[in-house]
């Protein structure tokens, strides 16, 4: 079985691969003697007569008060305790798995102050899959995801509930019977379990992983759109974006020549005189490839985010320094930009939708491509589905980083709202693979009606196997069952393999 060590550099790959399980993680035996020097730092200061935020005084704007040794422990665990107020359904298991995995990989740099107990607790809970039970909403994004992370450590020390193959236990129960001693919090350890942004990085990374297979898709539908509504392969040419030369276009129009190769769709109507295809289909290289570029940005930021330290205070080998590395600026911003490109990779496949199934855009092909109209209603509705949940994205594409609402009697007085953002990427990312297997199931019933002109070879294959899962049709019936088919294919990728796709 595969290892994965925290202490290293981690991909995003990494943290897709821990959060679907099937891999070990360890700790790297030169992290670990890291973790263990600066926990001497920590337990100087308990020797000592200095106050030191965290670890031996109050938090927030309870940081003034100084707090007795006896009553380190107590502190820790009343943390975690009173910051466990999330609210909202309980994450699916990929991000919680996602969340232990980022939380031990900032622990494990050493610069936290906790002993090496914390850390190796965590890989327990995910080696053993034991998933503990964490609400979706209550962090603001600073100081850091305070809520989901006090759920999670609550679980490590034996209390709250988790998910144990599916079904929801107390945590008590669970470690009991697996054999894991639940995590004892000493001075330190519970603050820096709960500082950070391992939520909103979480849901980032598997979310992120979603919207680009959709732009890798979105070239591919487009095309079938294009070959069934007999528009024009030529604003793909290469000396357009040569022109223009933003990387996210370059590769998309280039996708689009290479799944444009041998058409036989195209070929009819080289001299057909009709000047210029709507802006939907014109234009896909400009906007898909404007969409890649923003992801890029998403994860590049996301690259730096998984592997810092996010927590406060720090320690430094001789100094602990109190800091703002918790505050989930970067990540919502950029979250937010990704909230705004995947809603306009929906906006314009639910356009091309419309274009397919207008008789004035589609070359000759009957309205809603049914066959005996009036009698049959054909793919009228699927139009409304897209067009409602495009909607929803573009509601939901509000950036959330834009708000603050103070914390804390006003201590933390800006906050990122990071974990907003990310949570509405992952449900405009859902909303948009939606979109576009519908744009799919229809385009492909488009270029069948072309019969016997053929669209494009590597096209071919992908309507074969979309021809696998959802017939042709030939009158009316229930198409929710063929949207989620064509949902499937989108998300399982099969769609792609063969295909030399950026």
């Amino acid at each position: 079985m595969k290892t994965i060590l925290v202490g290293r550099k981690l991909g995003i790959e990494d943290v897709c691969c821990v959060a679907e399980g099937g891999v070990a993680v360890g700790l790297d035996p030169a992290a670990l003697k890291k973790v263990r020097a600066n926990r001497r730092l920590v337990e100087a200061v308990l020797d000592g007569t200095e106050a030191v935020y965290g670890i031996n005084t109050g938090f927030g704007p309870l940081s003034d008060v100084r707090i007795g040794r006896a009553d380190l422990g107590a502190l820790q665990l009343n943390l975690i305790r009173s910051h466990s107020a999330g609210t909202g359904r309980p994450l699916e298991r990929p991000f919680v798995r996602a969340m232990m995995l980022l939380r031990a990989a900032n622990l494990a740099w050493g610069h936290s102050g906790v002993r090496p107990e914390v850390v190796e607790s965590l890989l327990a809970f995910l080696n053993e899959d034991i998933v503990p039970v964490i609400p979706e909403k209550g962090s603001v994004g600073a100081s850091g995801d305070l809520a989901p992370l006090a759920h999670l450590a609550l679980a490590l020390i034996g209390e709250g509930e988790v998910f144990e193959k599916g079904t929801r236990r107390p945590a008590e129960e669970v470690l009991r019977r697996r054999g894991v001693r639940p995590l004892r919090l000493e001075a330190k350890e519970g603050l820096a379990l709960i500082n950070g942004t391992q939520f909103m990085s979480a849901l980032g990374c598997l979310g992120l992983g979603q919207a680009e297979n959709l732009a890798r898709h979105a070239d591919l539908v487009a095309a079938l759109t294009i070959e069934g509504v007999m528009g024009s392969f030529a604003p793909f040419d290469p000396r357009i974006s040569r022109v223009r030369p933003h990387r996210g276009q370059t590769l998309a129009a280039r996708n689009l020549r290479a799944l444009s190769a041998h058409s036989e769709i195209s070929e009819s109507h080289r001299d057909c005189g009709k000047v210029q295809d709507p802006y939907s289909l014109r234009c896909v290289p400009q906007v898909h490839g404007a969409v890649r570029d923003a992801l890029a940005y998403l994860r590049a930021t996301l690259a730096v985010e998984i592997n810092s330290v996010t927590d406060n205070p720090l320690v430094f080998d001789t100094a602990i320094i109190s800091g703002g590395n918790f505050h989930g600026e970067p990540l919502a911003l950029a979250l937010d930009f990704a909230c705004l490109a995947v809603t306009e990779l929906g906006g314009i496949s639910e356009r091309r939708i419309d274009k397919l199934l207008t008789p004035a855009f589609n070359s000759g092909l009957p309205a809603f491509l049914v066959r005996t109209p009036g009698l049959h209603s054909g793919f009228m509705i699927p139009q409304y589905t897209a067009a409602a949940l495009v909607n929803e994205c573009k509601v939901l594409s509000a950036p959330a980083s834009v708000d603050s609402i103070p914390t804390s009697l006003n201590k933390e007085d800006h906050v990122s709202m990071g974990a907003t953002s990310a949570r509405k990427f992952l449900e405009i990312a859902d909303n948009v693979e939606t979109v576009l297997a519908i744009e799919l199931m229809i385009a492909v019933e488009a270029c069948e009606q072309r019969r016997p002109l053929l669209p494009a070879l590597p096209l071919r294959k992908a309507i074969r196997r979309v021809r696998a899962a959802v017939p042709p049709l030939t009158q009316d019936r229930v198409l929710a069952a063929d949207i989620e088919a064509c949902k499937k294919l989108v998300r399982g990728r099969s769609l792609l393999d063969g295909l030399d796709l950026a």
